[in-house]
C-alpha cells in the first residue's frame, strides 16, 4: 500500500470488527483489465510489461492494490476466465518473468497486487477436465459428470441431464462424446464447473493458491466463487434430474430454467470458505482476499465479511447494478435513483456492526457508469456527472474500487453493430435472445449491448490522443483486439493529469480525503431524505466529527431536501465545503438557494 499518501488508521476507529483494523479499511482498489491497458510489444493486446510500465501513473493517483484480471494460461475463450494453466502466464501477456518483475517494481512503490482467480470452473482445455474425461482416472469425478436422460439419444435434444441453462446462453450441459456424459458449465462450454464436493479438488486448488501467494501476490478476487456449492438432494442429485427430489423450476423465455438458485450460496459454501482460508490465509499478514458473490443477499454478505466467522474479508454484490434491470438482464428499465439508493442503503445498513462493504459502480462485466447513468452527451455533462457517481461511491463505508479508465470519465463505446463486439456473452446473447428464442427484437437487443454490454468497459485505456490512445503505438502493424473508442482525442489521460479540475484530479482528491480522514474511511453511515428523487444524500459520523454528502444525480436542478436543510441550519462558510463537483464557492451559493444544480455533489463538514 502506498504508504506516503495514507495515515494507519487507530486501532481506536472502528472498521469492520477486527483489532487491529486491517491494513485494507482506508484502502483504494484500482482494477486492470490487462488485454487492454498498455501493449508493449505491438501484437494489440495490452501485456504486464505495460502494466510496470504505468506504475507511476497508479502511485501517482494514489490507489493502494492493483487487481489484474486474469493473466494466466489460457485459450481465451472468455478473455482469460476460462483457465488451462493455474501456475504459468499466457503468452499473450508474458511470462512469469514478467510477473515477478511487476510483483518487485509495484511492492517498490509501496502498490499491492492481487490476482483475479477463477476456481468455480477451469477451461476445457486444462490437465484436469481432459484426465476426467476417462472414467476410470483419478480425475473422474473433479467435474459435474452426468449421463444422458434415459430414453433420449446422447447428445440429442432434450437429453441433457436437466434443463438449465447457460448465463452465456443455451444449455448448461454439453455432451463429451469420449467420455459418454454430460458435464456442467454454468458459463461459456468451455467453462466447465469444478466439484468441489470432492476434497482432492479443493486440495488442489488451495496448494496452487498458495504457490502464488508465496511467490509474492498480495491477495486475491475470486471470480464467483459464491457458485462453487451446489444444492443437491439427499442422494447427491441435482435439481431436475431424473429421481431427484428437486424441483428445477419453471421454463424461462430463453427456453431453459434458472440454475442460479441452486448453484447460488450454496449449503457448503461457509464451508468451503472457512476451509480455504485456514488452508491457504492463516498465518500470513498482508493480504486480502474479495469474492465476487452473485446470489449473496447484504445479510449473507454480513455473515461471510465477519472477521469472527473467518471466510473472505470483503465481497462484491450485485443488487444495486441491477436496478436498471427487469427480469432479463437485457431487459432495460429507466434509472431512478431511488432504487439505487435502496440497494446501497440495504448494503450499508447489513455490515453496521461486523463486516466490511465493497464499493463499486463499474469493472471489466459492467459498463462505463458515466454512460449508464450519468450523461456522456458533451464534455461538461461528462465530467460533473463521472464525478458526482464518484463522490456518492467514495464517500460510503467501505472499500472502493476503480476500474481503469473511470477516473478518466471514459464512456461507454457506442458500437453500433454487432461485429463490432468482442465479448462472448454479448454475442451469444444476440444468438439466443433475436434469433433462436425470439424474445427481443434486434434493435432493442442492441440498445441494451450499448447500454449494458461488458465490451463497454473493455476498449483500450486512453492515455493519449494518438491514433491507438497511447494504448498501443500509433504505427503499430496490428490494430488494438477490441476498437479504440473515437473520443479519446479529448478524454485521456494526457489531458486530465496535470489539471487539478479534470474527472483525474478529483479522484485524486476523494483517494487522499480516504486515506486521510477517519471519518471518511471508517465512520457510521446514516441515510437522510430517503425519499429525494433527485438527491441522494447521508452522513458519516466518527466520535464527534460528522461528514454530510448531499448528491444530485440527475441533469436538473434539484431542491436541498427538508431534512438535509434542517442539518445545514443557517447556512455554510466554504471552509465547510471539503470537496464539489463544481467548487467550494459554488457549493456554498446552491446551499444558500436552497438548491443543488445538475450533477452537484458536496462533501460538507457540520
Amino acid at each position: 500500500m502506498t504508504d506516503f499518501n495514507r495515515s494507519v488508521l487507530p486501532v481506536a476507529v472502528r472498521s469492520n470488527g477486527a483489532t487491529p483494523n486491517p491494513w485494507w479499511a482506508n484502502a483504494v482498489v484500482y482494477q486492470i483489465y490487462p488485454r487492454s491497458f498498455q501493449d508493449t510489444n505491438g501484437d494489440g493486446i495490452g501485456d504486464l510489461k505495460g502494466i510496470t510500465s504505468r506504475l507511476d501513473y497508479l502511485a501517482d493517483l494514489g490507489v493502494d492494490v492493483l487487481w489484474l484480471s486474469p493473466v494466466y494460461r489460457s485459450p481465451q475463450d472468455d478473455n482469460g476466465y476460462d483457465i488451462s494453466d493455474y501456475q504459468d502466464i499466457d503468452p499473450l501477456f508474458g511470462t512469469l518473468d514478467d510477473m515477478d518483475e511487476l510483483l518487485a517494481e509495484a511492492h517498490r512503490r509501496g502498490l499491492k497486487i492481487v490476482m483475479d482467480l477463477v476456481v468455480n470452473h477451469t477451461s476445457d482445455e486444462h490437465a484436469w477436465f481432459q484426465a476426467s474425461r476417462d472414467k476410470d482416472d483419478p480425475h473422474a469425478d473433479w467435474y459435474w459428470w452426468r449421463p444422458a436422460r434415459p430414453g433420449h439419444e446422447p447428445g440429442t435434444p432434450g437429453a441433457e441431464p436437466n434443463r438449465w441453462g447457460s448465463y452465456f446462453g443455451g444449455s448448461a450441459w454439453q455432451y463429451d462424446p469420449k467420455r459418454g456424459e454430460y458435464y456442467l458449465h454454468q458459463f461459456s462450454r468451455k467453462q466447465p464447473d469444478l466439484n468441489w464436493e470432492n476434497p482432492e479438488v479443493r486440495k488442489a486448488v488451495y496448494r496452487m493458491m498458495n504457490w502464488w501467494m508465496d511467490r509474492g501476490i498480495d491477495g486475491f478476487r475470486m471470480d464467483v466463487i459464491t457458485l462453487i456449492s451446489k444444492h443437491l438432494d439427499s442422494h447427491g442429485r441435482l435439481p431436475g434430474e431424473v429421481d431427484s427430489e428437486l424441483s428445477e423450476g419453471e421454463i424461462g423465455e430463453e427456453g431453459y430454467t434458472d440454475a442460479s438458485p441452486f448453484c447460488s450460496d450454496g449449503p457448503r459454501l461457509d464451508e468451503f470458505l472457512a476451509e480455504m482460508r485456514r488452508e491457504v490465509f492463516e498465518g500470513r499478514e498482508g493480504y486480502m482476499n474479495v469474492g465476487e458473490a452473485p446470489g449473496i443477499t447484504p445479510e449473507r454478505n454480513e455473515f461471510i465479511t465477519d472477521p469472527a466467522h473467518k471466510e473472505l474479508d470483503m465481497l462484491f454484490l450485485f443488487d444495486h447494478v441491477g436496478v436498471d434491470q427487469e427480469g432479463s438482464k437485457w431487459n432495460t428499465v429507466p434509472f431512478e435513483v431511488r432504487n439505487l439508493r435502496a440497494r446501497l442503503a440495504d448494503q450499508q445498513e447489513a455490515v453496521r456492526n461486523a463486516g466490511w462493504a465493497s464499493l463499486f459502480f463499474c469493472n471489466h462485466d459492467q459498463p462505463r457508469v458515466v454512460s449508464r447513468w450519468g450523461d456522456d452527451s458533451d464534455r461538461e455533462s461528462r465530467e460533473l456527472s463521472a464525478k458526482a457517481f464518484g463522490m456518492l461511491l467514495h464517500m460510503h463505508r467501505g472499500t472502493p474500487y476503480i476500474y481503469e479508465g473511470e477516473e478518466l470519465g471514459m464512456t461507454n463505446a457506442h458500437f453500433t453493430k454487432l461485429d463490432q463486439y468482442r465479448d462472448l456473452e454479448a454475442i451469444n446473447a444476440y444468438r439466443q435472445r433475436v434469433e433462436e428464442a425470439r424474445c427481443q427484437s434486434p434493435e432493442s437487443m442492441m440498445a441494451a449491448l450499448a447500454l449494458i454490454g461488458r465490451d463497454n468497459s473493455r476498449t483500450p485505456m486512453q492515455w493519449d490522443a494518438s491514433r491507438y490512445a497511447g494504448f498501443t503505438a500509433a504505427d503499430a502493424a496490428t490494430e488494438p483486439w477490441i476498437g479504440v473508442n473515437p473520443n479519446h482525442v479529448e478524454i485521456n489521460t494526457a489531458e486530465e493529469f496535470d489539471d487539478p479540475d479534470s474527472v483525474y484530479g478529483f479522484y485524486k482528491k476523494l483517494i487522499a480525503m480516504r486515506h486521510g480522514n477517519a471519518t471518511v474511511a471508517t465512520g457510521e453511515w446514516n441515510l437522510v431524505a430517503a425519499d429525494s428523487e433527485q438527491v441522494y444524500s447521508f452522513t458519516r459520523t466518527g466520535g464527534d466529527d460528522t461528514i454530510l454528502v448531499m448528491v444530485n444525480l440527475t441533469g436538473r436542478t434539484a431542491r436541498v431536501p427538508a431534512e438535509v436543510a434542517r442539518l445545514l441550519g443557517n447556512g455554510v462558510g466554504e471552509s465547510q465545503v471539503l470537496l464539489s463537483t463544481y467548487d467550494a464557492v459554488h457549493g456554498v451559493k446552491s446551499i444558500a438557494r436552497g438548491e443543488l444544480a445538475r450533477w452537484e455533489g458536496v462533501v460538507i463538514q457540520l
